[in-house]
């Protein structure tokens, strides 16, 4: 989506976060809704400063990521309010004044000094929603984060405006050029750093503003789930390629995961292409009306379907599956909600009131319950890994006989494969953010 397009589809958005905010606010019995953006923490002992990272209260109104001591006020009948700081600071460089497509929408104040902050806040803090973290407290606003208005807000998140997925296109624009220097830069013989860097010089992002740390593993080190390590020095023989990293764009997020064999006749390429397939079918399951719980069963037994087909297991995937088995080679969840985070909020939401929707027995790292609906976008991740700590519980129990142990050590040298889209669930098929980004740049 071009910034022209972003333009025209951001009013309709804020008019959105003006309606549930209104809502929200009468749930919780406030009359205003205040949003800090959070401060900059500094590690103990130390004048070091972590990354700073923004409120995704915050940037869910305006896309700045950027703007540590500035706060967001709504009060239902006026103009969302923007008391913006642009302190004096020689040390650092000072935030930009605001401008371009979003800053009509509202009434903004600049600031100096974050207590100035004070003369632009509600007069009552006690009539105030205050959404944030303990840290950015000023004054008598101190962030309490009332369940009844976080609640419906985080709810409410999961329906993606327009807006939204126009930022979330760019993000995988993004992400998806990104991806393809990873690989060229993986088929040069490149150490897993080196990718890294290829990776953030493409992305025009470096780690702290990609929206996670990527993931870049080499041969076995793709059957560690969250490997970050990024060795700088290549093994001596380079199998296969596992790579999940994202972009950012507004301050929303793309999550993106790909799987490449050295040698693309191997059998481990074939492995790839089966899992590949099976992802495909769970993306076009991403409809209106169906379980998100249902969605992860039925993943377990298309990959253990996929085991059986390449001699890993000898079973039928629903033994697979009611045995534990499946889970010890495809260990996490199907996905997740993705947006303004990575792993977006409110994925076990029994309603926008509150509660919670149970994940599966037997599945305890699914991290998302809800039934999917039109304007939710939800990453679909399948795994197949070699993960000798979680095969050993099934070598020393009753299930071993059905494991091909000595095929099983055939795959062993590649790690695993992942592949990740993300999806957004419309009233009739899918799209597939992802995808479609990966052919409108040629591959």
């Amino acid at each position: 989506m071009a910034i022209s397009e972003l333009a025209q589809a951001y009013p309709q958005h804020v008019a959105e976060l003006v309606r549930r905010s209104t809502i929200a606010l009468e749930r919780g019995g406030f009359d205003h809704l205040v949003v800090p953006s959070g401060t900059v923490h500094y590690q103990v002992f130390d004048d070091r400063d972590y990354p700073y990272a923004v409120n995704p209260q915050f940037k869910a109104w305006a896309p700045l990521t950027r703007s540590p001591g500035s706060w967001l006020v709504f009060t239902p009948g006026n103009k969302p309010k923007l008391v913006y700081l642009q302190p004096f600071d020689y040390w650092h460089v000072v935030p930009q004044t605001p401008s371009g497509y979003w800053v009509e929408q509202f009434d903004i104040v600049i600031i100096r000094k974050p207590e100035e902050a004070l003369q632009h806040l509600p007069a009552n803090a006690a009539r105030c929603a205050i959404l944030g973290e303990a840290a950015s407290a000023l004054g008598d606003y101190l962030p309490d984060n009332p369940a009844a208005v976080v609640n419906y807000l985080e709810y409410h998140r999961a329906f993606k405006t327009d807006y939204e997925i126009g930022t979330m296109r760019e993000a995988t624009r993004i992400g998806v050029r990104a991806h393809r220097a990873a690989e060229a830069a993986f088929r040069s013989g490149a150490s897993e750093f080196d990718i890294h860097m290829a990776y953030c010089i493409a992305a025009c992002q470096d780690a702290n503003e990609l929206p996670y740390h990527n993931i870049v593993a080499l041969n076995e080190h793709a059957a560690v789930l969250h490997y970050t390590e990024l060795a700088t020095t290549p093994p001596e023989e380079i199998r296969s390629f596992l790579i999940d990293a994202g972009g950012s764009f507004g301050g929303y997020a793309s999550d993106i995961t790909r799987t490449y064999a050295a040698d693309r006749d191997s059998e481990f390429q074939a492995l790839i292409d089966a899992v590949d397939v099976a992802q495909r079918q769970m993306c076009d399951e991403v409809r209106a009306g169906f379980d998100y719980r249902e969605l992860h069963l039925g993943a377990h037994l298309k990959l253990a379907g996929v085991l059986k087909d390449f001699g890993l297991i000898d079973m039928s995937p629903e033994a697979a599956l009611e045995t534990g088995v499946s889970n010890a080679f495809f260990p996490h969840g199907i996905g997740h909600g993705i947006g303004l985070q990575v792993h977006d909020v409110a994925g076990f939401a029994e309603s926008d009131a509150g509660g919670v929707i149970p994940r599966p027995d037997g599945q305890p790292f699914l991290r998302s319950t809800r039934t999917l609906e039109p304007g939710m976008v939800m990453t679909i991740e399948p795994g197949v890994y070699i993960i000798d700590m979680l095969l050993d519980e099934i070598r020393n129990g009753e299930q071993a006989g059905s494991l091909n142990w000595d095929r099983i050590d055939e795959f062993r040298p590649f790690g695993g494969v992942r592949i990740e889209d993300d999806v957004v669930c419309t009233d009739g098929a899918p799209i597939n953010l992802t995808r479609n980004e990966f052919t409108a740049q040629g591959g």
